[in-house]
């Protein structure tokens, strides 16, 4: 599918739908498969491309995954290192596009001093990595960087020891150097501290990060502030299987488009205590005029009684997968929305604060664009083409936006298939199902 034509949908309507597992917790839940001891089987994986590059690196690493697809579970046998380190010629680790398997699995490769070429897409190559590969420097990492330094492609040539427990680290950037780290340090037998040098702190993924770790047997201290502390002789060990919650970040697409339809949206399995950081964007839209209500089958979202969202000012830095949704809805809410605090999506799969004011400028919305986010003025929204520069978010949180108003064509749609390959089917089976029923 080359583009997608928005289709209008119709007002006031009830729908449930269900999504993927998350994609943050399936990564997390694939590396720390890896690095326990016992089989442990995944259940809810989202097998999205994402998570099959994420897969076939950790086989070439040779760990052993049985992958059930239609059950949407993945035993992983764990990490199987001897047989890859006798190899005379070491593989390439292929990470694609996939920022959780670039920063995660160089972590893991580089602190277990495996010898190997880690390369990546064009996009990934472009993205931030400097900070993890310094501080994995710092750890006694030796690189080799033949193209440019301190990206990709580069070659792990081994670690030496080192007498470091303690590295510092700057996530401004993106939070997933932190949790890399954090993720691969029991590889460290003598315990680490990752202290935090920069102004983000990024604490919804830590928190996802730190209760995963938990579930898998080694528990993180928070020092202050900005030092985490994995402790010496840290083991990972799961005897349970281990649940992947649904993905909050996709979720939200059809929470906001009840909002803006003033229908109603329960997304199955979605839950109260999910760890995941984007529900906080559920209390954005309850700031905006929506009810949240508690149903058997999972938490849903009311449009506002009047039918009129309220628009908001909102610092996202701790939930930013959520501000190309907001932006989306923004055109049509009474009164400016101000999204800040998410200057470090500029250099995600697209820069995103960029991408949102030029696509939204492009349907006739005002938008001004800040260093750290967009100010974006309602009003109507004419009939046009979204670019969506191989940015899965920007297909999905502006086909949100054309659903609405129709008569918008998203580009490259299938460009969502990094987290959510389904989204346009769900959402062209949900509008039939609404149109059937009003």
């Amino acid at each position: 599918m080359e583009q997608y034509r928005c289709k209008k949908f119709p007002k006031n309507q009830s729908f449930i739908v269900e999504v993927p597992g998350s994609k943050s917790m399936t990564n997390r839940g694939l590396l720390l498969g890896a690095l326990t001891k016992e089989d442990v089987i995944l259940k809810g994986v989202l097998f999205s491309d994402d998570a099959l590059v994420f897969m076939e690196a950790l086989k070439d690493m040779g760990v052993d995954l049985i992958i059930d697809r239609s059950h949407h579970q993945v035993t992983v046998g764990g990490f199987v290192s001897e047989a890859f380190v006798e190899n005379q010629k070491p593989k390439d680790i292929y990470v694609g596009s996939a920022g959780t398997a670039a920063r995660f699995l160089t972590a893991l490769l580089g602190l277990k001093g495996i010898s190997c070429s880690v390369t990546a897409s064009e996009q990934m190559s472009k993205r931030p990595m400097k900070p993890l590969l310094k501080a994995l420097e710092d750890l006694g990492v030796v690189f080799h960087f033949p193209e440019q330094e301190y990206a990709f492609p580069f070659e792990i040539v081994r670690r030496d020891p080192v007498p470091v427990t303690r590295v510092d680290l700057n996530i401004d950037e993106s939070s997933q150097f932190l949790s890399a780290l954090m993720l691969a340090a029991p590889l460290c037998p003598d315990g680490l501290q990752i202290h935090l040098t920069g102004t983000r702190d990024a604490r919804s993924y830590v928190t996802i990060t730190s209760r995963m770790m938990e579930a898998f047997g080694v528990k993180v201290k928070k020092v202050d502030d900005n030092t985490y502390e994995i402790p010496p002789g840290a083991c990972y060990h799961r005897e349970q299987a281990y649940a992947i919650e649904p993905d909050v970040s996709a979720a939200c697409y059809f929470y906001g488009l009840a909002a803006l339809t003033g229908g109603t949206c329960v997304v199955s399995y979605v839950k109260e205590d999910s760890m995941q950081g984007d529900m906080k964007f559920l209390r954005v839209l309850e700031q905006m005029g929506c009810t949240r209500c508690n149903d058997p089958e999972g938490i849903g979202m009311k449009g506002p009684k009047n039918g009129v969202l309220q628009g908001v000012s909102v610092n996202m830095k701790d939930f930013s997968d959520q501000a190309i949704t907001l932006a989306c809805m923004a055109p049509f809410c009474q009164g400016e929305t101000k999204i800040s605090g998410v200057g470090h999506i500029r250099k995600q799969e697209s820069d995103r604060i960029h991408g949102i004011a030029t696509e939204l400028s492009g349907l006739g919305v005002k938008v001004t664009e800040e260093d750290d986010g967009v100010t974006i003025t309602p009003g109507p929204v004419k009939p046009g083409r979204v670019r969506t520069y191989e940015d899965h978010r920007m297909a999905m949180g502006f086909a949100m936006l054309g659903s609405v108003e129709g008569d918008v064509i998203i580009e490259d749609p299938m460009c969502c298939k990094k987290t959510f390959a389904d989204y346009f089917t769900v959402l062209e089976n949900l509008y039939d199902s609404l149109v059937d029923k009003s």
